[in-house]
């Protein structure tokens, strides 16, 4: 393997001229000498993934007691990372770059394609490094797991109740809810790894809260009576904006389907069928009785819209829900069989998503509410508790962190760097801005391709079909109401935005969607 090098366009001493940033290198595999030090036992690693889960609905994140109590606990003995972010918000170009540690367009899954499983991942260089290693849940890459000595899979998106796993010796239906299942199957794969000497790599990918965001039975009549505010920018008309925020097809008023998403009639959801009699009865009690009522109300305009954003947070909150209880089986697992102490507990998801920023459900714009992604860690041995790092990090780099405090050297190949020396070194910066790339434009959701450049106040977004820029100043417009794009007074921070944008392109070797002129 090779050891890793530095980036192609950095050096030792390079430093950005912009007024925003400097790109300060820090020594990779900080913590790579641990594997020479005598009788240091690897560290497990439990990698905890959810699906759409947006920080406006985690406590840890937005302050708001009692949301997420469980994966509070983490942020709690460990770090929440306030500025991480995903490189492509869709799920299976995310799964990508973190199992490989590069961008989509290096490691083949720019949109839907099948990922390659020969390439190199942190799973196989675990796996050949003595780790035990597994996965159980959503996988969407369409290829096999590789790098996994065992797996159980959803059938693509996966569903809620009774899902269909795809395993090594077949396809397997499991009655039950999807996220207690994974978590069963995760649970026992640990219980049987305390007693082998062997580290594990246990990685518990939830479906949930994915659309159609279908809760568990007993959470049905959770939040009945809670009333979501609405964003500020809920009914946002997309001007002072390049095109493409006019063209969505993403909007909770136009494009939220009352039967697919909103469960009215109950039958036209995807998980109807899939339950079973005495499923589909406990069902039918909570959501027949609302639709008797909201068709009695006879409601239109506003009023319509607003009872849809309800009732989407209702269910999205209600999945939010089993994740989190579901987290907590794990940690009270690790902690009652004293195996918390050595173990990297990890909860992440594959990207943000909107509750009703700018009016909208889903993902896949570089706007900060899709772009942002969680992530929260605990290590006792290393990780202070209740720590908040605001280093610019990306999905990218979950590989060569991982790596790293297993004390494993990083591939020259990964183009991600290790957040771990940030442990040792909390002021320290990894890097001066991120590049994002959007490449499934414009799909059934109206989202243009797109890709950009966001340092800690700036983001620059070109929209390369459309041949139209935005640039937002993040601490004057925190919800990107109003590009700043060739208003004189930011003319030189456009200018440095440019040339550190076409850095990132040539230093990650991403030709696509060059500007025309």
């Amino acid at each position: 393997m090779k050891q890793r090098a530095d980036f192609p366009f950095w050096n030792n001493s390079l430093q950005v001229g912009c007024a925003f940033a400097t790109t300060i290198l820090v020594p990779f595999s900080v913590f790579g000498q641990l594997s020479n030090e005598k009788k240091v036992q690897k560290p497990n690693i439990l990698f905890i993934f959810s699906d759409d889960h947006a920080l406006n609905a985690i406590s840890a994140y937005n302050d708001k007691n009692g949301l997420t109590p469980n994966i509070d606990r983490i942020a709690r003995a460990g770090v929440v990372f306030d500025n991480n972010f995903c490189a492509n918000s869709i799920s299976s170009p995310s799964r990508a770059c973190l199992l490989t540690g590069k961008h989509s367009h290096m490691n083949g899954v720019t949109t839907w394609q099948s990922f390659d499983g020969s390439q190199e991942t942190f799973p196989k260089i675990l796996q050949r490094n003595g780790y035990a290693t597994a996965i159980f849940g959503k996988w969407h890459l369409t290829s096999k797991p590789t790098g996994f000595e065992e797996w159980a899979i959803l059938e693509g998106q996966g569903n809620y109740y009774n899902p269909n796993y795809i395993t090594p010796t077949g396809v397997k239906r499991i009655e039950g809810y999807s996220e207690d299942i994974t978590t069963d199957m995760t649970l026992d794969f640990i219980k049987r790894q305390k007693d082998s000497g062997r580290p594990f790599l246990a990685m518990c990918h939830f479906k949930a809260p994915h659309r159609t965001w279908f809760p568990n039975i007993k959470y049905l009549n959770s939040y009945k009576d809670m009333v979501y505010p609405e964003p500020s920018n809920f009914w946002d008309n997309y001007q002072n904006r390049a095109t493409p925020a006019s063209k969505n097809k993403m909007s909770i008023d136009k494009d939220m389907q009352m039967g697919y998403d909103l469960k009215f009639p109950l039958t036209e959801n995807n998980e109807w069928s899939r339950m079973t009699p005495e499923q589909q009865k406990a069902v039918a009690t909570c959501y027949e009785a609302r639709n008797k009522a909201f068709q009695d109300a006879h409601l239109q305009g506003k009023d319509l819209v607003r009872w849809k954003l309800q009732e989407y947070m209702r269910d999205y909150m209600r999945c939010v829900a089993s994740v989190d209880e579901n987290v907590g089986r794990l940690l009270d697992y690790l902690k009652e069989n004293h195996l918390d102490e050595n173990t990297i507990i990890v909860y992440s998801a594959d990207q943000g998503f909107y509750l009703g920023e700018h009016g909208w459900f889903d993902k896949r714009w570089m706007y900060e509410e899709s772009f942002r992604m969680p992530l929260i860690m605990a290590y006792p041995k290393v990780i202070k508790p209740k720590t908040h790092l605001k280093q610019l990090t990306q999905n990218i780099d979950f590989a060569p962190a991982f790596l790293d405090l297993a004390g494993i050297q990083v591939p020259v190949e990964m183009q991600g760097i290790s957040f771990a020396p940030l442990f040792k070194h909390p002021k320290r910066e990894l890097r001066d801005a991120l590049y994002y790339h959007y490449y499934d434009g414009p799909g059934e959701h109206g989202v243009a391709k797109h890709y950009g450049i966001r340092t800690r106040q700036y983001k620059l977004i070109y929209y390369y079909e459309y041949n139209e820029w935005e640039l937002f100043d993040l601490k004057k417009d925190p919800n990107e109401m109003r590009s700043v794009y060739n208003e004189p007074e930011y003319a030189n921070i456009q200018a440095r935005l440019f040339k550190r944008l076409f850095e990132l392109k040539a230093g990650y070797k991403n030709t696509v969607g060059m500007p025309k002129s």
